[in-house]
């Protein structure tokens, strides 16, 4: 296949999509709004399950490099009761089955192993439409390209989104708000020890506590079902006054939980979540796709990442392995993304409706049965393209 594919978003999703054209020999372009790859915070751990986001990394050919990444030791899990009670102390297996690495990290894995100037950084897309001979990607600067196989990685605000669907994401009502604690064995130890050697979590009803022990800092989420113009008001705020007012909203949480929130060395950064409709599918549309949170936008559930990067690696196999029908192709990447995303999201729904029943009496109790049956369940890889 020689048709190039122009891919929009340089996220964890494009770039595997990227990749794994270039080892079929399929020439692609990725455009990215952002000026340079360390223009912004590319976030915290991810766990790259083996069922999903490690077969692209496979199909990517960088397991060695992947490998050399992994956080040991913080695929160990921890689950509180508010009062600090542990409910869940699940330790790291050593079987790589959920690996920890750094968003940051993986994603520059991903760039570095692209020839130079596939990826055109600072064009930011201010339009898209469907023209005679394909598809033409406005930017910012003027400038323009006719794409004749567009595939949209380009997140919750995808601008490809609009040529498939009229679908807009809407605020869910959760956001998160996150600090760092640095020097936390010393500066905070009780709250250190409750976090552990990887990720602990501490849930109530509408609002829980997640932290990842990162390279050198303990990463703090306080995750809160609050409307938007509540985080509106912490805009202004001091940063210690804001993490005191979140911090107060978990008033009744054992003190050294609380303390990795009310002792955070960086200001608060909020992140609003955005879901897309429940079934969100299209009618095929020829020469262009999406993959991602462009494609199927959820709350957080732990599997965005692993099936963006699953649609990018899937989609490139399904190119090379049908060369002369591109369109064969898009429609069997759509059939298998559309089922994956919405078992995914099954999945999601019925947690919440375990954890929402008896109006979220003992939440802890069943996050923590949860994630055991999580651990304890054998997931089939995902579907490889021969």
């Amino acid at each position: 296949m020689q048709t190039p594919v122009t891919i929009i978003g340089a996220g964890l999703g494009g770039l595997t999509l990227a990749r794994v054209l270039y080892l079929h020999g399929i020439p692609a372009e990725v455009y990215e709004a952002e000026p340079s790859p360390m223009s912004r915070s590319q976030g915290g751990l991810l766990d790259i399950h083996d069922y999903n986001g490690q077969l692209a990394v496979e199909a990517a050919g960088l397991m060695d490099e992947f490998r050399g990444l992994i956080l040991e030791g913080r695929q160990q899990m921890r689950i509180l009761d508010p009062d600090g009670t542990v409910l869940l102390d699940h330790p790291d297996d050593g079987t790589g089955g959920r690996p920890e690495l750094l968003r940051g990290e993986l994603r520059q894995m991903l760039l570095d192993s692209l020839p130079d100037g596939t990826v055109r950084w600072g064009r930011k897309v201010s339009g898209v439409r469907t023209v005679a001979d394909g598809h033409e990607v406005s930017f910012a600067d003027g400038s323009s390209v006719v794409a004749k196989l567009l595939v949209g990685a380009d997140g919750a605000w995808s601008r490809v989104r609009p040529l498939l669907s009229d679908a807009v994401p809407e605020y869910m009502g959760l956001a998160f708000v996150e600090t760092y604690l640095y020097d936390a064995e010393t500066r905070h130890p009780a709250a250190a020890e409750v976090v552990g050697g990887g990720g602990m979590g501490s849930p109530g009803p509408d609002r829980r506590i997640m932290v990842h022990r990162e390279r050198d800092a303990l990463h703090t989420y306080a995750m809160l079902n609050k409307p938007a113009e509540w985080f509106d008001a912490l805009d202004g705020l001091e940063p210690q006054d804001a993490l005191a007012r979140i911090a107060a909203e978990f008033a009744d949480w054992a003190p050294e939980i609380r303390e990795l929130i009310s002792g955070g060395d960086t200001p608060p950064i909020l992140r609003r979540h955005y879901t897309l409709p429940g079934v969100h599918r299209w009618e095929r549309t020829p020469g262009v796709t999406l993959i991602g949170d462009a494609a199927h936008l959820r709350g957080p559930n732990g599997e965005g990442a692993n099936l963006a990067m699953l649609d990018g690696s899937g989609l490139a196999q399904l190119l090379a392995a049908h060369p002369d029908d591109v369109e064969t192709a898009l429609a069997l990447h759509e059939e298998r993304m559309f089922a994956r995303s919405e078992a995914i999201a099954a999945e999601s729904a019925e947690m919440v409706k375990r954890i929402t029943a008896n109006n979220g009496k003992d939440t802890a109790k069943v996050v923590a049965e949860g994630f055991r049956r999580m651990l304890a369940k054998k997931r089939e890889p995902a579907e490889r393209v021969s």
